[in-house]
């Protein structure tokens, strides 16, 4: 008994842990990422995919990975949506997920599935370069 009752909670627990707040629209996304001087992440999916469903379930519902992504807008949008696509850079497969500014520069590309440990090992990435990117945005107005 104790037993399902630890499975139950388990389960109670990946079901609800989806904290991540996703954004409609690629649109009200980087209008929200602009207004708010935040970056964004997006996830492409293909409808069928496997490894996106795995991605979404497994890495993306990880607590310390929801608590990294809480700064970021957040967005997924669907490989098969043509319109959307032609507004992102080209991928190589699903799932793509793009660490970018607001202006769709990129910052980091992962491709394909990522455990949490290598998922999170991104982040280190995106604040390396943004940090980068920022002392030399300074230097170039300090002269």
């Amino acid at each position: 008994m104790k037993k399902i009752v630890i499975g139950f909670l388990m389960l109670l627990g990946m079901l609800i842990a989806d904290d991540i707040v996703w954004q409609k629209d690629l649109d009200s996304a980087l209008e929200l990422a602009k207004k708010e001087n935040r970056l964004l992440m997006v996830m492409v999916e293909g409808e069928h995919c496997r490894w996106c469903k795995k991605m979404r379930y497994r890495t993306l519902s990880n607590d310390a990975v929801v608590a990294k992504l809480k700064p970021f807008v957040n967005i997924r949008v669907m490989q098969e949506d043509k319109a959307v696509m032609k507004e992102l850079p080209k991928i190589q497969g699903v799932p793509t997920i793009f660490f970018m500014y607001p202006d769709k520069e990129v910052i980091e590309t992962a491709v394909g599935y990522f455990n949490v440990a290598d998922f999170l090992s991104f982040f280190v990435s995106v604040d390396r370069k943004v940090r980068q990117k920022k002392q030399n945005k300074q230097l170039s107005s300090d002269k």
